[in-house]
């Protein structure tokens, strides 16, 4: 389940270099966040970011990968992840994720958030926002070396089944590096114990994905956008994490930058 693949181990300096990768991705989701209010498209949201992250002398790392066409995936209510930027206007209520990636240096950086645009989400919703954003908070804790990637898939997965909702099995985190995927795959679901040994110097994605309803998902017509199969609300949050010898360590602190409150 997790992969074979040989995982990069980065020195403490390659770790500050995506550190500040990390720093410039953090300041452009909480761009995004501020952004995306009612009446506001998604394709607005993505040129004020793409302007941002080449001001710093970054490059928005998803632009022309395999081919997407821009600088950030902007899913909405059902959409899980992978959305194209467009025309569409946000509504008051609607549940936005916002995925961005970040390469500065030659390192990449890749957080995600979902907000209630408006700040406006109905209970469920809420749940849903808040239960994501905790389960993330959770893998990050089991970071430590000597660990297993089977104790962070776990501590994702038992607080979103808590809950009542459903981990999206076919998505998955991932090692990051000077590639936006590298080794070794992050599931959010696992038995502890299992898997890889966390080592100082991993870096890894996190990014929980959930539905509200079943675990299930369906891709989309334009071959990018993936949706829960049965329409109901998804949310996904993804910090960037280092392992260290003290711990762990989030390169991308969207959690800190002012306005942070709004992705809560």
């Amino acid at each position: 389940m997790y992969g074979h693949g040989v995982i990069n181990l980065k020195t403490p300096e390659e770790i500050e270099q995506m550190a500040a990768s990390g720093r410039v991705q953090a300041r452009a989701l909480q761009l995004a966040i501020s952004k995306a209010r009612p009446g506001v498209t998604t394709a607005e949201i993505d040129g004020a970011v793409e302007k941002f992250i080449r001001s710093q002398g970054g490059v928005p790392s998803f632009k022309g990968y395999k081919g997407f066409p821009a600088s950030i995936c902007a899913s909405v209510n059902d959409m899980v992840v992978h959305g194209i930027p467009g025309p569409a206007k946000l509504q008051k209520g609607d549940l936005l994720s916002v995925d961005i990636g970040v390469t500065l240096d030659g390192w990449v950086s890749d957080a995600a958030v979902t907000i209630p645009v408006g700040g406006e989400a109905g209970a469920v919703a809420q749940s849903l926002l808040e239960t994501t954003k905790q389960s993330l908070f959770d893998g990050v804790e089991q970071c430590r070396p000597g660990n297993r990637l089977g104790d962070v898939s776990s501590a994702v997965q038992t607080r979103v089944e808590a809950a009542g909702f459903s981990v999206i099995r076919e998505l998955i985190g991932h090692g990051v590096g000077r590639e936006m995927h590298e080794e070794p795959q992050v599931p959010n679901y696992g038995e502890p114990g299992t898997g890889p040994e966390l080592k100082p110097g991993m870096v890894i994605a996190i990014e929980p994905m959930v539905n509200v309803g079943r675990p299930e998902i369906t891709m989309g017509d334009d071959g990018w956008a993936v949706y829960s199969s049965d329409g109901s609300l998804t949310a996904h949050f993804e910090f960037t994490v280092a392992i260290t010898q003290d711990g762990p360590r989030i390169l991308t602190p969207w959690h800190e930058a002012s306005g942070a409150s709004q992705a809560a």
